[in-house]
């Protein structure tokens, strides 16, 4: 088996004097000896690369998703590199706000925002709010009445459920029919919602949204979705349309994606054909942050099962990446200390959690010479890792360092199990 595909490692990653990986300059061994495993490594440069691309494609109107991987430090590098950024819960919100990153940049999402969410929303005065349901439209008319004459109208989007059915994972597509986002077209719900949006007063509204789902290659599913928005969109003569993000990544060998810079430009003609004229808006997450970063794990047992399989345990599992789990995901795998090495040895890469499930490669290649104490490393663990982990059997989540011109900083701290403590009250 050749060595893991270089395509898919970060921007700056080389190989060291002894065959070991870095990432920015910076060896990863010694970061795995110095901040503990499983560990988080974002190359900095790749991710302000692929924002500063973003940007030049489509101006302050492309917005980072922030639900691919948010904390203070990269909340903070997207705002500087001139991205806005979308929150869908007061969470994120929260933590945005705290990077710094002034509310008028920020885009509300969310398809059952809380009373309280939309309260804090409105209060901080964030940038747009993507209207997801009627039930929405009564608690904002509530909180106008509650504000009384100093009520300002939010600028909103109304999110609308176009009808394409994106070729990915179900529970990541998102703008067919039967979703629990958004306003359908074809049921008339998208049209009421607009003119229900017209005549109110607690709502300013300036555009339409729609996202088709996610980790979607297709690229003629965006045109498809580009080509109904335009027809639902262009006799509103609204100045906004964001079409959402959802581009996928490659994640494993002989898998391909386009650019941001390509996907751009696929958008950029589709809504020309579709007569649009309105401002186009996009919504990157995965494609800024699934590639700039690896997760390194060490090895702590080695099984072989005789006509069966290996099976290789790593320190972390399924509450640092539960995509192989939620999603079949597939992932590569190699040693940190052998980036250019032969992959010879099949082998089932797990978790230490109580589950069978609990696997984060199926079908790993590995180094025939893989022993316990080794650092294993899987590549594009960017997005949906840091951003979807838990505690789950009370292991503490890992930290995220961010690396660049071969420094390492600490962005996020290693849980503490008193951390897990924290909020038990009993």
């Amino acid at each position: 088996m050749i060595p893991v595909p270089w395509s898919l490692l970060p921007d700056n990653a080389s190989v060291g004097s002894a065959g070991q990986l870095l990432i920015g300059g910076v060896d990863t061994l010694e970061l795995a000896r110095e901040f503990g495993t499983p560990l988080f490594v974002y190359d900095e440069d790749h991710l302000r690369a692929r924002c500063r691309e973003a940007v030049e494609a489509f101006g302050d109107h492309a917005v980072y998703a922030s639900k691919a991987f948010l904390c203070k430090a990269m909340a903070r590098l997207a705002h500087e590199e001139g991205l806005g950024l979308d929150v869908a819960t007061g969470g994120e919100l929260h933590t945005c706000l705290a990077a710094g990153v002034p509310a008028g940049r920020l885009v509300f999402h969310g398809n059952n925002k809380s009373l309280d969410e939309l309260r804090y929303a409105l209060g901080v005065g964030v940038g747009r709010i993507v209207v997801d349901s009627f039930d929405e439209f009564d608690r904002l008319d509530a909180l106008a009445a509650e504000a009384g004459p100093a009520h300002q109208a939010p600028d909103v989007l109304l999110r609308i459920t176009p009808g394409i059915k994106a070729e990915t994972h179900e529970f990541i597509a998102t703008g067919h029919d039967d979703s629990k986002f958004g306003f359908t077209v074809s049921t008339g719900a998208a049209t009421a919602a607009v003119e229900r949006a017209r005549v109110s007063r607690s709502v300013n509204l300036v555009g339409i949204h729609a996202h088709i789902g996610s980790q979607v290659f297709r690229v003629d599913s965006f045109a498809a979705a580009i080509d109904v928005l335009g027809r639902f969109a262009n006799p509103l003569d609204l100045p906004e349309l964001v079409v959402g993000g959802g581009l996928g990544v490659a994640y494993v060998e002989g898998e391909e994606a386009p650019t941001i810079t390509q996907w751009s430009r696929i958008i950029a003609k589709a809504a020309a054909d579709a007569g649009i004229s309105a401002r186009i808006g996009i919504e990157p997450g995965r494609s800024i942050v699934a590639a700039a970063a690896v997760t390194l794990y060490t090895v702590g047992t080695i099984k072989d099962l005789p006509g069966i399989r290996t099976y290789v345990a790593v320190d972390g599992g399924m509450s640092d990446n539960p995509r192989p789990v939620l999603y079949g995901s597939g992932y590569e795998t190699f040693l940190a200390r052998s980036v250019t090495g032969e992959r010879h040895r099949s082998a089932r890469v797990v978790g230490k959690h109580c589950e069978s499930g609990d696997l984060l490669v199926r079908d790993a290649k590995i180094p025939a010479d893989t022993a316990v104490g080794d650092v294993l490393c899987t590549p594009v663990t960017g997005a949906y890792g840091h951003s979807m982990g838990s505690n789950y059997n009370k292991v503490t989540r890992p930290p995220v360092v961010f690396v660049r011109n071969g420094d390492a900083r600490l962005v996020v701290r290693r849980e503490t199990w008193d951390d897990l403590l924290a909020t038990d009250v009993g």
